[in-house]
């Protein structure tokens, strides 16, 4: 005969063996509709913002049929000729003037990698050393005005800069020298596009970084020198490694954004240096697609590009959480 056994006030009897253990009262959620009813005024303020982005972000999405198609405008979507994969056959076979583009938009982008990326962490650097306030506050200001002008703007400021009869060639004449070719010269046609985006962006993306170079404990920075580290040690490592999880995210980012290199500023300057030299895949899609009507030559190329900027960030994320950080999201 067993004697059943009791289980004291206030506690609970133990699971039956190889049963898991219910979780902790504390550490179970609330059902999604309770958390929606809690949350309804963040909710609420959201919706028009959730509604823009799908009406006129992923909505859109819908018209990538278009690349399986002979797209014709006067019969419209649906009633398109079906075409499968056949205008995909330009990136298949290696269409001469599509590996020209994609060939310029690959060097461009890790010309901006190299020196555009870094650029925003050494002016963060810098302007967190000043000591004075209101110069640092001047700095930042004069930093980031170009990020809010139009590459309108920035392209005609290059022009009057480094035109033929820009600022520079007028000088140079003016001391008896020969002039330079910048503007319309091919050969430095990316550096120049990377020279803009520099200017341009580089002070705005400071920002961020001066936000995270605010979040780094300053008795890391007192224990450092009380073991004897100098500034460069202390860089080294206090504050890169506090910069380095702000680092790994954007540059996933950047990944993403590889294959596209700036519609608006380089369709500004392609004339004065031509096709050969500028063409990138954004303005090659823009020239098949609206240009000469291959309304689904340019859809298969930009859906090509979206789903490999989209391959890159899952990949680049995942590399990421190899090495311990959490990147645009966790696992």
């Amino acid at each position: 005969m067993t004697v059943p056994t009791q289980t004291p006030v206030g506690r609970t009897s133990p699971p039956p063996h190889g049963s898991p253990a219910p979780p902790p009262a504390a550490s179970r959620r609330p059902p999604w509709w309770r958390r929606l009813a809690a949350d309804r005024v963040l909710v609420l303020a959201a919706l028009p913002g959730v509604a823009a982005l799908l009406l006129f972000h992923y909505l859109p999405w819908l018209g990538n049929v278009i690349a399986f198609k002979d797209y014709q405008p006067y019969l419209g979507i649906l009633d398109s000729p079906w075409v499968g994969l056949a205008n995909f056959a330009v990136i298949v076979d290696g269409d001469p003037q599509f590996l020209n583009a994609l060939a310029n938009t690959l060097l461009i982008t890790a010309l901006q990698v190299l020196i555009v990326f870094p650029a925003p962490i050494a002016l963060a650097l810098l302007l967190d050393s000043l000591i004075s306030e209101r110069l640092k506050r001047l700095a930042q200001s004069i930093l980031y005005l170009p990020h809010f002008l139009s590459w309108v703007i920035v392209v005609a400021i290059f022009q009057q800069m480094f035109g033929n009869a820009g600022l520079l060639n007028s000088a140079l004449r003016a001391q008896g020298l020969a002039t330079i070719d910048v503007i319309s010269n091919p050969e430095l046609f990316k550096l120049l596009v990377t020279s803009q985006v520099l200017w341009k962006d580089a002070g705005w993306a400071t920002i961020l970084f001066l936000a995270a170079l605010a979040r780094i404990d300053l008795e890391l920075y007192e224990a450092a020198a009380v073991d004897g580290a100098g500034r460069w040690r202390q860089l080294w490592h206090v504050t890169l490694p506090g910069l380095r999880g702000l680092i790994v995210l954007l540059l996933i980012l950047r990944l993403g954004d590889t294959l596209s290199v700036g519609f608006e500023q380089i369709i500004l300057q392609e004339p004065a240096v031509g096709r050969q030299a500028s063409e990138v895949l954004d303005t090659y899609v823009f020239n098949h697609a609206v240009l000469a009507a291959d309304w689904g030559q340019g859809a298969a190329v930009g859906l090509v590009k979206g789903v490999l900027g989209v391959l890159l960030v899952l990949g680049a994320n995942k590399l990421a959480h190899r090495f311990g950080e959490r990147g645009i999201y966790q696992r």
